[in-house]
């Protein structure tokens, strides 16, 4: 998750910080990643909230601003897709 954020918003490495779940979603609270002293003092690390809901949808928001919200199934990001898998047996679902 954070090589997509970072392909969606830019800037440096990203972690989660926080998480939360219920019956239809997951969301992840991220931050950026200042790498020294003197960038923390002239600039604000940005935060974001990724949203996965179990359906396959997603939505991305950085500092307020949507940069993501669609589906995950259809290969619309090299970072990130959604792959569904046979309990049982661990065989690919194939979606038509």
């Amino acid at each position: 998750m954070p090589g997509w954020l970072t392909q969606l918003a830019g800037g440096n490495q990203w972690e989660v910080y926080a998480e939360d779940e219920d019956e239809a979603c997951i969301s992840f609270n991220l931050r950026e990643k200042l790498t020294n002293n003197v960038t923390r003092k002239a600039k604000a690390a940005k935060t974001a909230e990724v949203t996965l809901y179990h359906n396959g949808y997603a939505v991305v928001d950085v500092e307020g601003q949507a940069l993501f919200d669609g589906t995950l199934t259809t290969g619309t990001s090299e970072c990130a897709h959604l792959s569904y898998y046979h309990a049982d047996s661990g065989e690919p679902v194939t979606l038509n």
